[in-house]
């Protein structure tokens, strides 16, 4: 990730990801950056999954702050990729970031602003916490293509109920930073442009004056449903995505026709 390269990890030019050391090495932040649109493509998933290893190994943390550089924290996945033949070894890297991101002992934070969609809120939805901009939207559109998120039916109904979860999975609706706080999906809320500086009061007032071992042992305990779900119920749901729906004609057809940009022609599977 930025700065000085450990254990053979890749480096390149323009790197997807950096993570830095803040506040004395307390406070590790890892940034998507590849703006605007910071698509979770093959590179940005495992530039991610650089970083979260170098976390983990480093440990004896404050807090671990999972941000993004430009102005939408992701829109989500790559569509190209997600393609019958590509989307296997995609799919299989993202799950197995979000679930080494549930093992990082020190409690996660995802700050967003902008647009936070389809995998962007999967990467969102493995961190313990949220702080968000009123008006960050954030959403699983995956429908409108076709298809579903996996690792967000896992994750998304222990963070705010099956229900909810099923509204947005199945419409494709996005909401607010501030309908999400209502939710009990964010937990603070910053004003639109604010998000640093409410992060970063956020981390003075509270985390940074914690023990680091309390705060280690606090996050793992806590997530514990999140984690039993990334290990029971995502296995089977990528299954279902890669062996059931990836046969689906309409799975295929939505794809290109996002592509293509134009009007999906649905054909459904005749069960």
């Amino acid at each position: 990730m930025g700065g000085e390269r450990r254990r053979g990890a890749r480096v390149t030019a323009q790197p997807r990801a950096t993570l830095e050391f803040l506040h004395g090495g307390s406070v590790a932040r890892l940034t998507l950056r590849a703006p605007k649109a910071n698509i979770l493509d093959a590179a940005m998933i495992a530039a991610l999954d650089d970083g979260v290893r170098d976390i983990i190994a480093r440990g004896n943390l404050h807090a671990v702050i999972i941000t993004s550089e430009g102005p939408h924290f992701s829109f989500g996945a790559s569509v190209e990729e997600h393609l019958p033949d590509r989307i296997r070894p995609t799919l299989v890297a993202l799950h197995g970031l979000l679930q080494r991101l549930l093992d990082v002992p020190a409690p996660t934070i995802g700050a967003l602003r902008g647009q936070c969609l389809g995998g962007g809120l999967e990467l969102a939805l493995a961190c313990d916490l949220l702080v968000a901009e009123e008006h960050a939207q954030l959403g699983c559109p995956e429908i409108k293509l076709g298809v579903f998120p996996p690792a967000a039916s896992a994750l998304l109904p222990v963070r705010i109920g099956a229900a909810r979860a099923a509204a947005l999975m199945l419409t494709g609706a996005s909401i607010s930073g501030g309908e999400a706080a209502a939710m009990g999906l964010v937990a603070r809320v910053a004003p639109d442009g604010g998000l640093e500086a409410s992060l970063e009061a956020w981390l003075a007032d509270v985390f940074l004056t914690r023990s680091p071992a309390g705060l280690r042992f606090a996050a793992l305990a806590s997530r514990a449903e999140a984690r039993r779900a990334a290990v029971e119920i995502l296995p089977a749901a990528e299954r279902l995505y890669l062996d059931g729906l990836m046969r689906e004609p309409d799975a295929v057809e939505g794809i290109r026709a996002f592509l293509e940009k134009r009007d999906p022609r649905w054909i459904g599977s005749g069960v």
